[in-house]
């Protein structure tokens, strides 16, 4: 079942999605060859990945959210992938080990414990987070846009998180 594309395998479609992201990283990962089935999908969730990219949350603020999304969906690649990611930030051991292991972080991250608890009640309310923790997010320097930007990253990453679960990407 899902068994990975290469180009010329795949559906039309997601072929220049698929040669992108080869260049980009220098080949082809499983998830994307795998995802490929579905050029919609493969299309879509790379799009709204360069859209939370392009978001004013900072880059570790944007990891923390993708990490949250991907410890609590149990997507092990993207786990992988995404401490990768923070390590090339610069995120220290305890920050990554506290993300993987959905414990609060670490002192001195409370900005980024902000963004993790946020994300968490947005989760786990659908959305429905009550005033007061809005207002908890943003008496740590978020804005409404971080808010809504924090929505996007789990979306993006929700969609990513459950196909790549669905394929076994490894």
């Amino acid at each position: 079942m899902f068994a990975p594309h290469t180009p010329d395998t795949a559906p039309p479609a997601a072929r220049p999605a698929m040669e992108a992201v080869t260049r980009a990283f220098g080949r082809l990962p499983d998830a994307v060859a795998k995802l490929a089935a579905s050029p919609e999908l493969l299309t879509g969730f790379l799009e709204l990945s360069e859209a939370f990219e392009r978001s004013t949350l900072a880059p570790l603020a944007r990891e923390t959210v993708v990490m949250t999304v991907a410890v609590r969906n149990d997507c092990h690649v993207c786990v992988t992938l995404h401490t990768g990611k923070l390590r090339k930030l610069g995120a220290g051991t305890d920050l990554i080990r506290a993300l993987r292991e959905e414990r609060p972080l670490p002192a001195g991250h409370e900005d980024l414990e902000a963004v993790r608890r946020f994300a968490l009640r947005v989760l786990a309310t659908a959305g429905g987070v009550d005033d007061e923790e809005v207002q908890e997010f943003l008496d740590h320097g978020y804005t409404e846009r971080n808010a809504l930007e924090v929505v996007l990253g789990i979306g993006t990453y929700t969609m990513s998180t459950l196909a790549n679960r669905l394929t076994r990407a490894a």
